[in-house]
């Protein structure tokens, strides 16, 4: 059974190479969407840039239903090397675009319609919506179950709590939670971040270290790992003979 429906997400995946029934209009080297599929519809003003990666139950939708002329240029615009977390929507009813390298948790909703409510006696769903475009810069980590509303800009390098509802400006290199989401801390060249950060910066790769080298020094730690381990037993033992 395993093996049979690691067969059918093979199959069932969407990329260039092999597109199925869905043509999109642009579609980088390397990119992927798992099956199975959310919703998608508008396929060819959807372009997707190289190397990403768009998890399962993934809704990608351009226009407000199937089978629209939306015109000559791209409603949703993805960069390259983007990761949409499994059950994320993004929906692009008007321009929504995401830059490069942003890394999307599970269940993110971006949106660029809102519902309308000025007739008090009209059903809220069949009230025109409102549609503004949303702009995601490149860089950003956007956390599970955020919501990004209509009109949002959020700037480069820009991390979104989980569960935050965020609309309006966000500034570059900053960090937003919260519902309205506001601004908690901020990074400058001249003040670095503030508040400072609670935990010291994580050790980089040395320049020049290569793949194979990494897998080297894993298996390293996993053999140290089961010395310790070892280790660990025999002096359990130890201490067991000098109890009694």
């Amino acid at each position: 059974m395993h093996a049979g429906w690691a067969w059918v997400q093979r199959t069932g995946s969407v990329s260039a190479e092999s597109p199925g029934r869905f043509r999109f209009g642009a579609m980088g080297t390397g990119t992927r969407l798992a099956f199975p599929l959310g919703t998608v519809f508008g396929e060819p003003w959807i372009h997707l840039g190289a190397h990403c990666i768009v998890a399962e139950q993934v809704t990608l939708t351009a226009g407000l239903m199937p089978d629209l002329d939306l015109g000559p240029d791209p409603i949703l615009r993805i960069g390259d090397g983007v990761v949409l977390g499994r059950g994320s929507h993004v929906i692009a009813d008007t321009t929504v675009t995401i830059g490069s390298d942003c890394y999307f948790g599970p269940y993110v909703y971006v949106t660029s319609t809102n519902h309308s409510y000025d007739d008090p006696h009209e059903p809220i769903g069949k009230q025109w919506p409102r549609m503004e475009a949303v702009e995601i810069g490149s860089g950003c980590w956007i956390g599970t179950g955020a919501v990004i509303l209509p009109g949002a800009r959020i700037g480069r390098n820009v991390v979104v709590a989980a569960g935050a509802v965020v609309r309006g400006v966000v500034p570059d290199h900053a960090v937003v939670a919260g519902a309205p989401a506001r601004v908690v801390r901020r990074w400058s060249p001249g003040d670095g971040w503030q508040p400072p950060l609670r935990t010291p910066a994580p050790v980089p790769i040395p320049e020049g270290v290569t793949p194979d080298q990494l897998l080297a020094l894993t298996e390293l730690d996993a053999e140290a790992a089961a010395r310790l381990a070892a280790l660990g037993a025999e002096g359990a033992v130890d201490d067991v003979r000098a109890d009694s």
